[in-house]
C-alpha cells in the first residue's frame, strides 16, 4: 500500500530556530524529504538540521514570508508540499492521517493548531482551534504575496479538513513576544506603505479594538495572566503596525514632494 508521506516534500523557513528545531525535525522522521529554507542562521540551527538524512538546506535572503514560502516550496523535489514552521510539531494522528490520504490535487488540506504560551494550551484568545491550511499542491495554488499574514490561496479549491493536528510552540516568554511585534510591525508597513492610510488616532483606535476583541470578544479573561498577556500583545501589535505604517507613509509624502520640487 502506497503512502502519501512518499510524495510529499515538508517545507521549513528557518533563522536561528535552534529551540524547537530538533523537535520539529523527529516528528519529520518519516517524510522522505524535508526542506530546510534558511534565511541566515547564525546558532546551531543548520548543524541541527544536517543531523538528518532526509533534510536538504537551501540558503537564502528573506523576501518576506509569502515569497519566500514560494521560494521554498520551488526548491522541493515533489509537487505536493507540506509547509511547517520551524517551531511547529506534527503530531502523530496528523502524520498517520496524512499518510492514508488518497491525495486529490484540488484539494488543499487543513489541521487544527494547538498554540502554547508559558508552555500552556491556549484556548481562548482566538488561539484555539486555529485552522491552518498547509497541505496543498504547487502547481494548482500557492502562498499569498504578503510580507506577513500570508496563507495559502484556498480560491476555486476544495478543502478537506482533517482533525490531527499541529503543535505550536508560539511563544515562552515576553521577550518572544516583543521580538514577533517588531518583526510583524515593520513588515506590515513595508507592506502596506503608500497603499493603506493610517494615523496616530487610527493606531489607537485598533490597538484598544485588537485588545478589546482578545480579552472580551475571545474570551481572553477567561485564560488568567496568559490570556491577558496575549490580549494585551495583540492591542500593542496593532498599535505599533498602525504607527509605523503612519511614520512610513509620511517619508514616503515628503519624498515625493522632494522628486516633485527637483523637476521643476
Amino acid at each position: 500500500m502506497s503512502n502519501a508521506r512518499d510524495v510529499i516534500s515538508v517545507t521549513i523557513l528557518t533563522k536561528n530556530s535552534e529551540k524547537y528545531l530538533e523537535d520539529v525535525l523527529n516528528s519529520l522522521r518519516n517524510f522522505k524529504e524535508v526542506v530546510i529554507y534558511d534565511t541566515g542562521s547564525t546558532d546551531s540551527t543548520l548543524d541541527i538540521a544536517k543531523k538528518y538524512s532526509n533534510v536538504k538546506i537551501f540558503k537564502d535572503n528573506f523576501i518576506g514570508f509569502g515569497p519566500t514560502h514560494n521560494k521554498a516550496s520551488k526548491a522541493a523535489s515533489n509537487d505536493w508540499i507540506l509547509s511547517i514552521d520551524s517551531d511547529e510539531v506534527v503530531t502523530p494522528l496528523m502524520e498517520k492521517q496524512i499518510g492514508q490520504l488518497a491525495l486529490d490535487q484540488h484539494v488543499v488540506y487543513s489541521f487544527p493548531r494547538d498554540n502554547y504560551f508559558n508552555r500552556k494550551w491556549i484556548k481562548w484568545c482566538g488561539w484555539y482551534p486555529d485552522r491552518q491550511f498547509r497541505l496543498y499542491h504547487r502547481k494548482f495554488t500557492h502562498f499569498s504575496d504578503a510580507q506577513v499574514h500570508e496563507a495559502i490561496i484556498i480560491k476555486d479549491m476544495k478543502h478537506i479538513p482533517l482533525k490531527g493536528s499541529i503543535t505550536h510552540y508560539s511563544y515562552d516568554t515576553i521577550s518572544d513576544f516583543l521580538i514577533k511585534m517588531q518583526s510583524y510591525s515593520d513588515l506590515f508597513a513595508r507592506q502596506n506603505v503608500g497603499k493603506k492610510a493610517s494615523s496616530p488616532f487610527k493606531a489607537i483606535t485598533h490597538g484598544f479594538f485588537a485588545f478589546f476583541k482578545s480579552y472580551i470578544l475571545k474570551s481572553g479573561f477567561l485564560g488568567g495572566y496568559e490570556g491577558f498577556v496575549i490580549s494585551a500583545y495583540n492591542g500593542h501589535t496593532a498599535f505599533y503596525k498602525y504607527l509605523k505604517l503612519y511614520e512610513a507613509n509620511q517619508k514616503l509624502t515628503k519624498g515625493n514632494k522632494l522628486i516633485a520640487k527637483k523637476k521643476f
